[in-house]
């Protein structure tokens, strides 16, 4: 059976990519993904040993993967690891977050903003960048930033991060209106429950399944099942889409409250 992305994506073909939170997770399966539609991606995060792993696995399947450390809520450092990079994206899939749960009541100043820096400022200086280089070479790109469904709508003891993700969808729409005459496209996904690595052992437990059965369709989401709203968005499949957002979540944001 040949892959969908190789038969609808071919323009993805010698695409330079950068992908943030690319050492696990969503990130690096989107590395992964864009590499079989023989994209040139750049993996990008703080722990360097395991995105030469996974750079190491994608060439292993004959894609071409580089991978660059980058803190997304320094500027210096993402700076530097675009000029080590090269440089000159026509792709980025903003991917860095992280989750920070806590009651709000409880919530320290210093969570909140790490939570706020990592998912809604780091989304901003490496789209800032990123689009100022599409836009001095003259060729415009394509921007996704990922956000959630609890952009959308609240959980508990999720407060920093259901902020910061709605801060990354309003984000998505300034953008796209202001480089929409640079030829930058950007939009947001919104993944509901996936079911990764990191969270396999909580949505195990009772209190996960119970989360589960709210779901309408009764299941986590797999990591893949991301892959063709994230392709429409980035190739030429999606190129009269600019401040759109796609939920991905199995019905959960259509779930009775």
């Amino acid at each position: 059976m040949v892959r969908l992305e190789a038969r609808i994506f071919e323009d993805l073909r010698g695409k330079r990519v950068l992908i943030t939170g690319a050492s696990s997770g969503l990130g690096r399966h989107f590395a992964g993904l864009l590499a079989r539609c023989g994209s040139a991606v750049t993996l990008a995060a703080r722990r360097k040993a395991a995105l030469e792993e996974a750079c190491a696995r994608i060439r292993q399947d004959g894609g071409v993967a580089g991978a660059v450390a980058m803190d997304v809520t320094d500027s210096a450092s993402v700076s530097g690891a675009l000029a080590e990079a090269g440089g000159d994206f026509d792709i980025l899939v903003n991917n860095a977050g992280i989750s920070g749960t806590a009651p709000a009541s409880g919530l320290e100043e210093a969570e909140w903003d790490r939570v706020l820096d990592t998912n809604l400022k780091g989304t901003f200086i490496v789209a800032q960048a990123v689009a100022r280089g599409m836009r001095d070479v003259g060729k415009g790109g394509a921007i996704v930033n990922i956000a959630s469904i609890v952009g959308h709508r609240v959980a508990g003891n999720l407060s920093a991060y259901a902020a910061s993700k709605a801060g990354v969808l309003q984000l998505t729409r300034a953008l796209a209106l202001e480089w929409a005459r640079d030829g930058t496209r950007v939009n947001a996904l919104c993944p509901g429950y996936i079911e990764t690595d990191i969270n396999r052992e909580f949505f195990a437990s009772e209190p996960g399944q119970k989360l589960v059965r709210r779901i309408p369709q009764r299941r986590l989401g797999r990591p893949e099942e991301l892959d063709g709203a994230l392709l429409l968005l980035v190739s030429d499949a999606g190129s009269y889409m600019t401040g759109s957002s796609i939920e991905v979540d199995g019905g959960h944001l259509v779930s009775s409250l």
